[in-house]
């Protein structure tokens, strides 16, 4: 009886171990609760803690952003086909107007977060027309992603067969967050 009590003894020691290591261990655990409207930054402060104090993203994040990098590239682009004429601004070249029309038909016919060739060409035309760019210009009149300018102008890198997102990019995509992250 004598080694069954002390094979007792041995094992309440060690969860009592374990527990004051798990104690000492949330003590030190900082917690961080991160209020404000929507769009305020909330998500990309979670973003840049991560990228600084936990050795940034693996390959295998970075290639989950894809997606939400070419969803955000889309929306900013039909965000401001759609405020060309809420501003009443005509396109710089004519056979752009065929190629917004394109564009919000192909939006609505291929997969969510893919971006298909013959829609990267059709942005990156549209994203060079003079009347898109004076649109841009005037983005405070409408709402567009803070990232639309940042991933417009570098489509061609972003479309590259291979195409790895950088910590940058990353930072700068968006998603409606919902909920709780930890």
């Amino acid at each position: 009886m004598g080694a069954g009590a002390s094979a007792e003894e041995k094992h309440s020691r060690e969860l009592e171990k374990k527990l004051k290591e798990d104690a000492e261990k949330d003590a030190r655990t900082v917690k961080l609760l991160l209020l404000g409207a929507g769009e305020s930054g909330k998500s990309t402060i979670v973003k840049q803690m991560k990228i600084i104090h936990q050795d940034g993203y693996s390959l295998e994040e970075c290639l989950e952003f894809i997606a939400i990098i070419y969803s955000n590239t889309l929306q900013s682009m039909l965000a401001i086909v759609r405020a060309m004429s809420t501003l009443n601004i005509q396109y710089g070249d004519t056979a752009r107007q065929d190629d917004a029309r394109k564009l919000l038909h192909l939006s609505d016919t291929i997969e969510e977060g893919t971006m298909p060739k013959e829609m990267s060409d059709i942005i990156g035309r549209l994203w060079k027309d003079a009347g898109i760019q004076a649109c841009y210009d005037r983005a405070s009149e409408y709402q567009l992603n803070d990232s639309a300018g940042y991933y417009l102008s570098d489509l061609e890198r972003l479309v590259t067969p291979g195409y790895v997102p950088t910590e940058q990019d990353v930072l700068r995509s968006r998603v409606k967050t919902t909920g709780i992250i930890e």
